[in-house]
């Protein structure tokens, strides 16, 4: 196993992972979906309705329970699904977060793309992402 695959299992073992309809199921319940796809990605392939767009390095900074310019909405109690392309770099944001005291937080499996190939609802893309 290459190093990386071993840091990518490390940082899953301690996600509840959801798949993209049990996604959607939280989200309609509160759940916040943080897509952490570059511009590019998103302005090409679209963007999931409601979900905050934080780029990946301000993450924890807007979704650390404790840190002063976390999202106004976000408390040590929410539940927080992150989202890439395809659910590689959001299991290690997810990981992330949990560490920062976030321990409702978690990663949807095969990313934006899996949601898409689900028939879930996608919108046209390019939103700006939180300042």
């Amino acid at each position: 196993m290459s190093a990386i695959d071993a840091f990518l299992a490390a940082a899953r073992s301690g996600l509840d992972r959801v798949e993209p309809a049990r996604a959607r199921e939280l989200q309609e319940a509160g759940a916040l979906l943080v897509d952490i796809r570059p511009f590019a990605n998103r302005q090409a392939e679209g963007e999931i309705p409601g979900a905050v767009i934080v780029e990946r390095i301000h993450l924890e900074w807007r979704l650390a329970p404790d840190s002063e310019w976390r999202l106004p909405s976000v408390t040590a109690d929410s539940t927080v699904i992150v989202l890439c392309n395809e659910g590689y770099s959001s299991s290690l944001a997810a990981a992330d977060l949990q560490r920062l005291g976030l321990a409702g937080a978690t990663d949807l499996v095969g990313g934006f793309r899996a949601w898409a190939g689900a028939g879930l609802p996608v919108v046209d893309g390019g939103s700006p992402a939180v300042p």
